[in-house]
């Protein structure tokens, strides 16, 4: 059934992800008899339905209307499994970063050692906390995909969308992994760029508007123009999110801005900052990034000299220049309304948040 035509505000959007989002996780509930898996359906609904900015369905459902598809139910439930593949991620990157807060609350790993302590179990409740969690991680993958494929729309444009799916899947995976090299060493702006359009930049963007487009029936050569739009967008997020991770008010970010600086993160941001460090300050970065006992005052000397350096200040250009690159795209892209405007939006918000 078609649907009256959504508005672009994005709250409304997501209310229909949301919904259908916690359908799909209801008919896989363990029901009445529980089967030992309640914990987890319990922790799992929780996490995945509060909060969130739902970027990934919104970029997929705009691909989807900017190539002619209607606003009917079948996008939506096909934008939504997007989300479940950002839990995968979340979760397991919470895993690997060992941060403690995500959207203001306990990350699931968290979660679940808090649980096994509660309950007086054997063993080591970090550990219990790690393995479930990434066993809550592995599902949420196998959801997504359960999800994209029963969404109600035919078996070609299935097919054609889930090429991009299985590409965005490998290219995460990559991501995190360049994510965990770099973190072994101090890295370059290259390599943490590379890290940046893999890990993020394009399951961020990129692959979610090229899949709805896919899904629309958009000619090919139109969907790889999309990344001309989404590769620099996504690079920008991220930029920002860099930004926010050292200089964020987790108040309002609701993550902590230690984890990037304990962990050693190579993120953009920090490769500037070595690369502009006097050998003093390179000395200070080394010994106090990637400290796992980092306090407060040794974060704040961290971001004096990524001040100092111009590092700060020089992310802000890059992520300038990206959401510029990406708004130009989108004016060559052969859009329908309202996705043009709606896309143009996100492209605002997702570049300049604060969160």
């Amino acid at each position: 059934m078609t649907l009256a035509v959504a508005p672009t505000d994005p709250t409304l959007l997501r209310d229909r992800f949301d919904a259908a989002l916690a359908a799909f996780l209801r008919e896989r509930g363990p029901g009445r008899s529980d089967d030992g898996t309640r914990d987890v359906h319990a922790v799992l609904r929780r996490f995945v339905l509060a909060g969130g900015k739902r970027l990934r369905p919104l970029f997929c459902y705009w691909g989807w209307r900017g190539f002619g598809g209607p606003d009917d139910q079948p996008i939506v439930v096909a934008s939504a499994a997007l989300e479940l593949f950002h839990a995968f991620a979340l979760i397991h990157d919470d895993i690997l970063d060992g941060s403690d807060r995500r959207r203001g609350e306990p990350t699931v790993h968290r979660v679940f050692a808090d649980l096994h302590t509660r309950s007086g179990w054997y063993g080591d409740p970090d550990a219990y906390g790690r393995d479930t969690a990434l066993l809550c991680g592995d599902l949420c993958a196998a959801w997504s995909g359960q999800m994209f494929h029963g969404c109600g729309l035919d078996h070609e444009r299935i097919r054609r969308g889930h090429v991009l799916f299985a590409r965005m899947r490998v290219e995460v995976i990559a991501g995190e992994y360049l994510d965990v090299v770099g973190a072994a060493g101090e890295g370059s702006v290259a390599e943490a760029l590379t890290v940046i359009r893999l890990k993020t930049a394009r399951y961020t963007v990129t692959r979610p508007v090229q899949i709805g487009a896919a899904l629309a029936g958009a000619a090919p050569d139109l969907v790889a123009a999309l990344a001309d739009f989404g590769d620099p967008l996504g690079e920008a997020f991220q930029l920002r999110d860099d930004l926010l991770g050292v200089f964020g008010d987790p108040a309002v970010t609701g993550k902590s801005n230690l984890d990037d600086l304990r962990e050693g993160k190579a993120t953009v941001l920090l490769a500037l900052a070595r690369a502009g460090a006097d050998p003093a300050r390179a000395a200070r970065l080394r010994a106090l990034v990637g400290d796992p006992g980092l306090d407060q005052t040794g974060a704040a000397e961290v971001r004096e000299i990524i001040e100092a350096t111009g590092a700060r200040a020089a992310v802000e250009r890059m992520i300038r220049a990206r959401a510029d690159a990406a708004l130009a795209a989108l004016g060559r892209l052969p859009l329908a309304e309202p996705a043009r405007a709606a896309l143009a939006d996100l492209a605002a918000r997702a570049a300049h948040r604060r969160h």
